[in-house]
């Protein structure tokens, strides 16, 4: 961009207010090196960034860029290996934790708002939380290491310490001795250097063997460090050299660590620089209530109700600026001081705030061009070194400018063919301003000549402005009227101060009467173009107002769609989700029947293995008993009333079996023994009483044992509704109860109380339970209920 334009435009005071509004130096850097740029693509992904950062302020507060350091000689330091101070190594922590608090503030209270630019710029971001911890444990202040960096060095500052109060000791018991008081100019202890000394008088010098360290500025005083604690002092000296070899050591570790992350470091550093430039943009554009406008690349400016951004905020007039649309080239008349150099100031700095990135101070969908070049020609350059006129200035800059101009360039010109002959200069700007339509560029130009008036009427593409005047205040409004050119005040002004009207009645005489009514037309113009101005701006506001409502609806509906979408989609998860358990609960329940089955074919197998065994090991004992006495097998008192299952005893094989059969008229009847059914006689039988009973309680004696090692001894319900606790509480107190467990703990937590009290409920009624209570302090508190089991 023209540095001229840059220059006369007063582009690098905006600068410096964005510039200012950064927080650290490394935003202000590229705040301060920030230029116009004419790529389309650039400038929208600029404006883009800043609107993002603007909604981020006003959604969710003051961005935390606060603690942000530049590190950068650091750095460069630790990438070369070199040992960091300890303020660079606070510095280099309080970067980082800025990091994380950015990271931290862009996850809380999303919502449904996306910002692309910046989410990127923080996701890129590192956190080296073990780096600040490691600095922060170790360092207290940019001049202290805390005694506990190191086991070391705790040592040896203790050690130190000790030093200290044996050399202050003996220096203590020097001083308040009745032999050394004559000797010493004050009772004090005191240090020159590192060294401890006392304030010995002049003349008794030789009364304390000792060194001489320092003496008073009238020499009837000497510093002397005693004989007696020379050596303590040289103790200390190399504890604390000790000390500080201890603390280099300390100081290379951290260094090191970031010399090992030094290029994430890095790359934080240069993303924290250009958030805090991009949030610089956003608290400008917040403070001078800009908005983005609406850009495109043909040529067309229209800037509602803009504002000078250098002017007072409270007394500035906004204006709106039109161009390249109907016309391309707006010629602006009016007063001195009547705001026309303002107007041109205003659309070129608003353009190249625009194409550096900047929101501008006007009203929502303005929308602004992107020019290659823009120039202007504005204010008096005159020279006396090299003998410019006014006039002569102006025409070197316009030369320049023609010269160098091409077709996709704006043109500021003020006062043009100003400062010549009227009639020459009039001439002269209609000529450039004509060659300038030829080459389609967008122009607005000032002036004072009614000629290029008549001009800006008679040419297609060129349209007349002006500013406008009150005659009743003598007071420019500087409000800017398009397509109406400016009429002249002379007279009315000079009336309105006192001319005398015979004066003006003659000065009028002096004047074409085709002028006079030119200006008189221009009058009935001016009030025509008031009352459709202010028709314009109703139906304008009723447009904006119906656009606004559409898009409410139009993000509403939007709104709606989406959330239906989330719906459908959290119902098909969830349902791919059941399928997904049920199946896998299935496939469970098909692996535990066919393990089951698996483990009861081996049962069997060994139950088959243990008849055989018990079958032979009865072939035996049938066998011994054949040679035993009658005496042995036949019972004398056999048993009466057999019932179906009762267990007896065969004393012929001396093994129990169950009764299957009963007695016959001879008494016979069959036995289940084990796999195998015996007819046995009854006198051979002994009735074995209460054996089912055993039997029973041995069984689920068994079984208590079994669950005994696989049911808990508490439960945790927390975060499950009322009636899956209560399910879930009368399956565990069954288990509990097969597995014998005299106690056990149910854990529910605190909550609103509404879970305890339905489970206190369900336990009253529970025909396992023998009492229940809350939990003590040890056992849960309020959030546990603890239960005897009958």
């Amino acid at each position: 961009m023209n540095e001229k334009t840059l220059r006369v435009l007063e582009y690098d005071k905006i600068i410096k207010l964005v510039a200012d509004e950064t927080v650290s130096n490394l935003g202000r850097e590229i705040a301060m090196a920030l230029k116009p740029s004419n790529n389309i693509y650039e400038i929208k992904e600029w404006l883009q960034e800043t609107t993002e950062a603007v909604d981020i302020i006003l959604k969710k507060g003051p961005f935390p860029l606060e603690g942000i350091h530049d590190i950068r000689g650091a750095l460069k330091k630790a990438e070369i290996g070199s040992i960091l101070s300890l303020e660079e190594l606070l510095l280099t922590s309080y970067t980082l934790a800025s990091v994380r608090r950015i990271k931290g503030f862009m996850k809380e209270n999303r919502g449904e708002k996306d910002y692309p630019i910046i989410d990127e710029l923080t996701d890129l971001l590192i956190e080296y939380k073990h780096i600040e911890n490691e600095i922060n444990k170790v360092i207290l202040n940019d001049e202290e290491i805390s005694d506990n960096a190191s086991s070391e060095l705790s040592s040896i500052r203790r050690r130190i310490r000790d030093k200290h109060n044996q050399i202050r000791d003996k220096l203590n018991s020097m001083i308040t001795s009745h032999t050394h008081q004559k000797y010493l100019q004050e009772q004090i202890v005191t240090m020159r250097g590192d060294r401890y000394v006392i304030p010995v008088k002049q003349e008794f010098r030789s009364n304390v063997p000792g060194i001489v360290h320092d003496q008073s500025s009238s020499g009837a005083t000497l510093f002397i460090e005693p004989s007696a604690v020379v050596e303590l002092n040289n103790d200390l000296k190399q504890l604390k050299l000790k000390e500080k070899h201890e603390i280099e050591k300390i100081l290379r570790k951290l260094s090191g660590l970031i010399t090992e992350n030094h290029e994430g470091i890095k790359a934080n550093i240069e993303i924290l620089a250009t958030l805090d430039f991009i949030f610089a943009k956003a608290r400008f554009s917040l403070a001078y209530r800009c908005s983005e406008p609406i850009l495109n690349t043909d040529g067309r400016i229209n800037i509602k109700k803009a504002r000078h951004p250098l002017l007072d905020p409270e007394s500035v007039v906004p204006i709106d600026i039109r161009v390249g649309e109907d016309f391309n080239i707006l010629v602006i008349t009016g007063p001195n001081t009547g705001g026309k150099t303002v107007t041109l100031k205003t659309t070129g700095l608003l353009n190249l705030m625009v194409q550096s990135g900047l929101h501008i101070p006007a009203e929502d969908y303005s929308e602004v061009s992107i020019f290659d070049q823009i120039y202007a020609d504005i204010g008096d350059e005159q020279s006396i070194e090299q003998s410019l006129s006014t006039f002569s200035s102006h025409m070197k800059n316009i030369i320049s400018i023609l010269n160098n101009l091409s077709s996709n360039s704006l043109i500021l010109l003020d006062e043009l063919g100003a400062g010549t002959d009227p009639t020459e200069g009039a001439a002269l700007a209609m000529a450039i301003l004509d060659l300038l339509h030829e080459k389609d560029v967008r122009v607005v130009a000032t002036t004072h000549y009614s000629e290029l008036k008549i001009y800006a009427l008679t040419t297609p593409g060129v349209c007349n402005a002006s500013v406008e005047f009150d005659i009743e205040t003598l007071q420019p409004t500087y409000r800017l009227s398009i397509g109406v050119p400016g009429k002249s005040n002379a007279f009315e002004i000079s009336k309105k101060l006192g001319l005398n009207d015979r004066i003006i009645e003659k000065a009028r005489e002096f004047i074409a009467k085709d002028k006079i009514k030119f200006e008189d037309i221009i009058s009935s113009l001016e009030e025509s173009r008031k009352k459709a101005d202010e028709e314009r701006l109703i139906a304008q506001k009723l447009r904006i107002a119906i656009e606004k409502t559409k898009e409410e609806a139009d993000r509403r509906l939007e709104k709606i769609e989406t959330h239906k979408n989330k719906i459908i989609e959290e119902a098909h998860r969830k349902a791919k989700e059941l399928v997904d358990k049920q199946r896998e609960e299935i496939d469970n329940i098909i692996k535990q029947l066919k393990d089951a089955m698996d483990k009861e074919i081996d049962e069997k197998a060994r139950a088959l293995e243990n008849a055989r065994k018990s079958l032979r090991e009865i072939e035996e004992e049938i066998e011994n008993n054949l040679n035993m006495g009658i005496s042995k097998r036949i019972n004398l008192r056999p048993p009466e009333k057999l019932k179906l299952g009762d267990t007896v005893k065969i004393l012929t094989l001396d093994q129990k079996g169950h009764v299957i059969t009963l007695p016959d008229e001879n008494g016979n009847l069959m036995v289940q023994a084990g796999i195998m059914k015996i007819n046995v006689n009854i006198k051979d039988l002994q009735l074995i009483k209460y054996e089912k009973e055993k039997v029973q309680t041995q069984r689920y004696t068994k079984i208590s044992r079994e669950k005994a090692t696989q049911v808990p001894r508490q439960i945790d319900l927390r975060g499950k509704t009322l009636d899956e606790t209560l399910l879930e509480i009368d399956k565990y107190l069954d288990d509990v109860y097969l597995a014998g467990i005299p106690k056990v703990t149910i854990i529910h937590g605190k909550g609103t109380g509404v879970l305890r009290a339905g489970i206190k409920e369900f336990l009253k009624n529970h025909a396992h339970v023998k009492s229940f209570r809350t939990g003590g302090y040890n056992e849960g508190g309020l959030g546990a209920t603890i239960v005897d089991i009958k």
